[in-house]
């Protein structure tokens, strides 16, 4: 085992494989590895293991853009999303770069030595690794714990509490009644599932969702796929399925009340007639100001339908020994209740950064183009969209960390730093007002009132930006030698710069 590597990978699911396929394809000579704290691969797609697991985007593009998608569904199952990143890792060899039960606790870089030291939690000791290029792949969310919130009562209710982030795979809900806490895509997956053998599963909302049926097979895919092969029909698919979903958020957001119309009219076609469409599918915030939940083929609805699940919208008051009490003061008998009410957010994998001695803290940096820390040097992380499927920015944020390498190579520079502007007003990463983001955003780094200091939103313009946009853009600054100190996180004054810096 070598302990240098040119590139360190940290995160082994569907960032991490994808950004190891970029970084190979790109420079087959160059060391890499990639580090995992757990002891499989997959992520989020290895971790949930709920009833009915699946995307809630189509898989045209949350598949990577040099894999084409090729089965039937087009909204797949969790099982089915786990096989393709484990086949795209073993068909390239990457599964043999992973070092699974590596959990990295601290990354210092050093500016005389052009190197980040990594410090790693192994086995139950803690071992040193260094590396040129760190690239964060980690997610967003702690894999340990889900959110809860604390509910009165709850000690007292004798049946199983259970969050679908620790499901226990020997639970067996055939035959029992069903409460799931939540309205989100986990919570309008799980209900259909688990209606299928429960003997009645009740949705319990806060409030409402925004729910829109989409069919599991993309009969356009499949058409293609027929008449041009697979790889020339995916990129015509993806590219379709881009602009449907960017048409959907740009009406979402620029009449909202025409899509509310629209939405809910749907929503009246799916239910029986005469359903209370207002009390339990007509949101008070406009669609898309959380996300839209997708839902294959209606099969959220058939259930209601069917009369094997049903949708309660009221507060809890507290748990009782046989169910919950609601504000209203009804109470809904319980055999199980599942907990789908959030993920807890984690920023940069709780890593403890530090840039020649100083310690960099996450919420008082700024982010370059969602990717990359002001004052940070040879750093990336990958977030996805929110309002879009989160491997179209990693493929793209994969694919700009190889132009960057590329660049340096190519002008022998060993430093590269996104230079801080405090001109720039600093606004939350993350404009959207869901509770797990809003509960967590102060812990995160900051965006910029301007570009490239923002975290787009809009994938055909990142696509000009990172894949063919300037590299030497103003506020990245590269170094040929490694004796200048990285710049200062809070920004600088113009008499300050090393003149051994180079200004891109």
């Amino acid at each position: 085992m070598t302990d240098h590597v040119d590139v360190l990978i940290v995160g082994a699911g569907l960032s991490g494989i994808g950004a190891a396929h970029h970084l190979q394809s790109a420079f087959p000579d160059r060391t890499y590895a990639i580090l995992e704290a757990r002891e499989r691969i997959g992520g989020t797609w290895d971790l949930f293991r709920y009833p009915g697991v699946r995307s809630d985007s189509d898989m045209a593009t949350l598949g990577y853009r040099f894999r084409p998608w090729t089965a039937a569904e087009a909204i797949a199952d969790g099982p089915s999303i786990l096989r393709y990143i484990r086949d795209t890792a073993a068909d390239a060899g990457i599964d043999r770069r992973i070092r699974f039960g590596h959990k990295v606790i601290r990354a210092a870089w050093s500016s005389p030595e052009a190197r980040w030291t990594v410090q790693v939690e192994h086995d139950g000791t803690t071992s040193e690794l260094t590396c040129h290029f760190l690239y964060l792949c980690s997610g967003y969310y702690r894999y340990d714990q889900g959110y809860t919130p604390d509910f009165a009562g709850a000690e007292e209710f004798r049946g199983q509490i259970v969050h679908p982030q620790q499901w226990p795979a020997d639970l067996d809900y055939a035959g029992k009644r069903v409460v799931v806490i939540g309205s989100g895509a986990t919570a309008v997956t799980m209900v259909p599932a688990m209606a299928e053998t429960a003997a009645h599963v009740t949705m319990l909302q806060r409030s409402p969702t925004y729910i829109l049926s989409a069919p599991t097979e993309d009969v356009v895919a499949t058409r293609l796929r027929a008449l041009l092969g697979p790889r020339r029909a995916y990129a015509i698919t993806r590219w379709k399925n881009v602009a449907i979903s960017t048409l959907i958020y740009q009406l979402s957001q620029r009449r909202p009340e025409m899509m509310r119309k629209f939405i809910r009219t749907q929503t009246v076609k799916q239910l029986p007639e005469g359903y209370d469409v207002d009390t339990h599918f007509n949101p008070a915030y406009g669609p898309w100001d959380q996300r839209l939940c997708l839902v294959p083929d209606a099969d959220l609805f058939r259930s209601l339908r069917a009369g094997d699940a049903s949708v309660v919208t009221d507060h809890i008051d507290r748990f009782t020994p046989g169910g919950i009490r609601l504000a209203s003061g009804a109470e809904l008998p319980a055999d199980i209740v599942v907990t789908a009410t959030g993920l807890r957010l984690l920023a940069l994998g709780a890593i403890e950064l530090a840039v020649d001695g100083r310690t960099i803290t996450p919420p008082e940096t700024m982010a370059y183009k969602g990717m990359m820390l002001g004052g940070v040097p040879n750093f990336a992380f990958t977030i996805g969209y929110t309002n879009a499927s989160w491997t179209l920015k990693a493929d793209l944020v994969g694919e700009f960390v190889c132009r960057l390498l590329r660049h340096m190579d190519a002008h022998g520079y060993d430093h590269c730093t996104p230079w801080p502007d405090p001109a720039v007003t600093e606004t939350p990463l993350l404009d959207f007002q869901a509770g797990y983001v809003l509960r967590a955003l102060d812990q995160f780094p900051k965006a910029g009132s301007r570009a490239p200091w923002r975290l787009g939103m809009n994938y055909a313009q990142d696509v000009l930006t990172l894949r063919h946009g300037r590299i030497e853009d103003g506020v990245l600054r590269f170094t040929a030698r490694s004796t200048a100190a990285a710049p200062p996180i809070t920004g600088f004054a113009p008499d300050d710069r090393d003149p051994e810096q180079v200004t891109a």
